[in-house]
């Protein structure tokens, strides 16, 4: 369960890091697993992703479903109310890799095939490996952005989302790089101005994602887009 700290925070910067949600055997076989994929390109430096179905790779899925980390996810939005996502994605960050992100940027753009955009409820990302410090591939963060998206939002009009086409001109805080430890699990509101950073370290950086839906959401995304909390009943 997530306490009443946790959940103020949540609601303030629009992420949470949990310490050790996923236990030492479902990160070694997702470990496995992951190495089993077909390798990026031997030069290739920064990132490279997989976007896999998930229930292909029962290792990959299980860092969500076999671990506290869907019940965590649920804690921000109520008992029974996430759908597993049918998508997991390997995200690797190659070093050397001396980047740093010029802005931020939210999903779901170019919108999906049946014109609405690609809006999830919450990011679930789960560490595969150490991220200690700044700089080691980490995701980059604007905190409190997803209540700022939302007011721009309100005031633009949803469908401002497609000529922002996943850039919305906001004013943007700070950024922050999430730092963490193998089987972290980082919850992620939808909204949250997020980017790739680089990797000056000199180990490849290694991280899952789930993109997690309420059950019903597809069809009030204009709703979501201009509340944040329209799919998180405890926050109402």
């Amino acid at each position: 369960m997530l306490d009443h700290e946790q959940l103020a925070e949540f609601a303030e910067r629009g992420y949470l890091l949990v310490p050790d949600a996923v236990p030492e055997h479902l990160l070694a076989a997702a470990s496995r697993a992951v190495d089993g994929l077909e390798p990026p390109p031997p030069q290739l430096q920064g990132p490279h992703h997989h976007f896999l179905d998930a229930a292909q790779y029962p290792p990959l899925q299980a860092l969500l479903t076999d671990s506290q980390a869907f019940s965590l996810a649920e804690c921000l939005t109520g008992p029974g109310t996430l759908d597993v996502p049918p998508q997991v994605q390997v995200a690797l960050n190659i070093p050397p890799f001396p980047h740093r992100p010029g802005m931020h940027h939210i999903d779901g753009a170019p919108h999906e095939p049946d014109g609405r955009p690609g809006t999830f409820t919450l990011l679930a990302g789960i560490l595969l490996t150490d991220q200690l410090s700044n700089d080691m591939g980490n995701l980059w963060v604007w905190p409190g952005t997803h209540l700022t998206h939302a007011a721009y939002f309100r005031e633009h009009g949803p469908e401002a989302f497609f000529d922002a086409n996943g850039y919305p001109p906001i004013a943007l805080p700070e950024p922050e790089q999430i730092t963490g430890r193998a089987g972290d699990l980082l919850l992620a509101h939808y909204l949250l101005g997020h980017n790739i950073g680089g990797n000056t370290s000199t180990a490849t950086r290694c991280a899952v994602y789930f993109r997690i839906k309420r059950t019903g959401h597809d069809p009030h995304w204009r709703a979501f887009l201009q509340d944040p909390w329209f799919d998180y009943a405890p926050f109402r």
